[in-house]
């Protein structure tokens, strides 16, 4: 691999990891902020990862390695291209006695080219995607650039000890021009993206509870008690690691017991008592009663949370119960697409119902929360 496609690589395999990190954020922000999850739009967060991991990878890598002093010796850059169009003189010098064919394949050119296209994405997620105007779309380009030009003249703000790159007016105006020739394009090149004022629109409307919206609330609540867990536990040693004691390691308590409580234990006694994950995903567990379905009072909330996240929960505590911990995640998962309404053991049980909070006031007849089902 060359100069001009390593970064691409990177770019793909990079941005596809970066993804996979945003995909449960990505997913929780579209069913709050839209009210339902659009695969398009998800596939536009995987395009625009692979995307910003390939810009900085293009413009800031490879770093120095080594003795920073000694390569900046060796390879420092000095000074900054301050004169616009200085490409033009470049161009004309380089390619002086060259053919048309060779003249547009030239180095000169092609790196102009290049800068135009490498923001010319930028452009298209801007407007198309994040539903910018154009003159939002080509201002941010061109402050990224900006920001860009900056970090490799400063060597990162000082942290390598010298430009390492050559900060050039010229990049920055051909940047921004890729901006705004990306703005234009974008209601053609993402015509088939569902704009974040469309979706918007129809945010309150009740939707069918599947078995993809349980499995997805049901991850949530394990990447929560796991992520707070883990913030905890690196938290605990940091402040350890500040006062000297480098041997210092977090108790269970705090990064078992503590996100199992605030996770998935205390939303069972506040609101509905959706767990985090249902309340990510607009569900609601309700009870039958004389004049239809309602909240459950806290001795029903209590035993459903046994049943199902907050019985997860206790069993991630208990030494030994990996075989038990399995098997009730297994059962959970695997019941949800033939229970009645999606609802799941927990609530199948209990005889609750699982419904969208959408569809739902504090008590509501049976007619009107079973087109949810």
């Amino acid at each position: 691999m060359d100069r001009w496609t390593w970064p691409a690589w990177v770019g793909v395999f990079g941005g596809l990891l970066v993804f996979a990190g945003l995909f449960l954020p990505a997913v929780v922000w579209q069913s709050r902020r839209y009210g339902r999850l659009s695969a398009r739009r998800l596939l536009g967060t995987a395009a625009l990862a692979v995307y910003g991991v390939a810009l900085i990878a293009y413009t800031l890598l490879p770093l120095p390695s080594g003795d920073l002093a000694q390569w900046c010796a060796e390879h420092g850059v000095g000074g900054v291209q301050l004169h616009p169009l200085q490409f033009i003189a470049d161009i004309r010098r380089d390619t002086a006695g060259l053919g048309l064919r060779s003249t547009l394949t030239s180095v000169a050119v092609l790196q102009v080219v290049f800068n135009v296209l490498l923001f010319l994405p930028w452009g298209i997620f801007a407007r198309g995607f994040a539903g910018w105007g154009v003159l939002r779309s080509t201002v941010t380009a061109a402050l990224a650039s900006l920001l860009i030009e900056v970090t490799q003249f400063t060597g990162i703000f000082g942290l390598i000890g010298c430009s390492y790159r050559l900060g050039d007016v010229d990049d920055l105006l051909t940047n921004t021009l890729g901006g705004l020739l990306g703005a234009l394009v974008a209601p053609l090149v993402l015509r088939w993206m569902p704009r974040p004022a469309e979706l918007v629109q129809d945010r309150g409307r009740a939707r069918p509870v599947t078995a993809l919206r349980r499995w997805l609330g049901m991850l949530v609540d394990v990447v929560a008690v796991s992520v707070l867990g883990a913030g905890l536990g690196i938290g605990w040693t940091l402040v350890g690691y500040a006062l000297g004691d480098r041997t210092a390691s977090a108790p269970e308590v705090l990064t078992g017991l503590l996100p199992v409580a605030l996770v998935l234990w205390l939303p069972l006694l506040i609101g509905s008592g959706a767990s985090l994950g249902q309340r990510a995903m607009w569900l609601e567990p309700r009870w039958s009663t004389g004049e239809g379905l309602a909240r459950g009072n806290l001795p029903r909330r209590i035993i459903r949370g046994l049943c199902g996240a907050g019985g997860w929960g206790v069993l991630t505590l208990i030494h030994g119960a990996g075989p038990a911990l399995a098997a009730f995640v297994l059962i959970t998962a695997l019941a949800v697409p033939f229970t009645r309404g999606r609802r799941g053991p927990s609530c199948a049980l209990t005889g609750a119902e699982l419904v969208d909070a959408r569809a739902v006031s504090p008590a509501v007849p049976r007619a009107a929360a079973s087109t949810d089902r």
